[in-house]
């Protein structure tokens, strides 16, 4: 059985930083891309970053980011932890929202929602201004 379980989530004054982990376990974790979505409150739950599994002897990953949090948060895993990060530098009060960690059974997912296979249940970002 797969399971994330996220954390790092916590209240932040505006300008600052988090780092958020998520750890990932019942499966074989390097090969298969992970997410971060966000969901603030009334709002849809949103793409925030993503990271593609790795190809094999040589470990190069894509990343990508969404336009508004691009040059600020990176993404990043340790497969021998099974764990991907979030970190978040110069945050805003529009960062605030219950952050979700996302597993695909591809190595290379997209944006949406649907191409994320399993989820975890959120740590809560919450940015004073």
């Amino acid at each position: 059985q797969v399971q994330l379980v996220e954390s790092g989530g916590e209240l932040v004054q505006a300008g600052g930083s988090l780092r958020l982990a998520c750890a990932a376990s019942g499966r074989t974790f390097s090969s298969y891309a992970m997410g971060w979505f966000r969901q603030a409150p009334g709002k849809e739950r949103e793409f925030v970053a993503g990271i593609s599994g790795s190809s094999g002897v040589i470990y190069t990953y894509y990343v990508d980011y969404a336009d508004s949090v691009k040059g600020r948060f990176t993404i990043s895993r340790d497969n021998a932890k099974n764990t991907v990060y979030l970190q978040m530098n110069s945050l805003k009060p529009e960062d605030t929202g219950l952050y979700y960690c996302a597993g695909a059974v591809v190595r290379v997912a997209g944006r949406r929602q649907h191409e994320y296979t399993y989820w975890g249940q959120g740590t809560q970002v919450t940015v004073s201004s």
